[in-house]
């Protein structure tokens, strides 16, 4: 029978060290990144978007409007900015809006 460790450990710091052994940190990011978006965008765009993906440091966002994407466009680096604060850290760097 194995031994038990009496170490108390925070559940936080358990999952971020399992996350980290097993490689996880991007498949994590990526969902991340999508719910980022669906969170900042709010149900107006949400209901225009297709598809969000993360591919190395860059956000590609499928729209169905065209005239969205042009608004959006304008403000890319607000978006990315953004993202950025609402994840914690300079995941994106560019998005591509498709």
């Amino acid at each position: 029978m194995a031994k038990r460790h009496n170490e108390q450990q925070h559940l936080g710091d358990v999952l971020k060290a399992f996350i980290k052994e097993n490689n996880l940190e991007k498949g994590i990011n990526k969902v991340n990144a999508r719910e980022a978006w669906t969170n900042l965008m709010g149900p107006g765009i949400n209901t225009y978007t297709q598809q969000v993906e993360l591919k190395n440091e860059t956000l590609y966002v499928s729209l169905t409007s065209s005239v969205l994407r042009q608004e959006l466009s304008m403000g890319k680096q607000k978006i990315i900015a953004m993202i950025n604060e609402e994840l914690g850290s300079e995941l994106v760097k560019k998005i591509v809006l498709r």
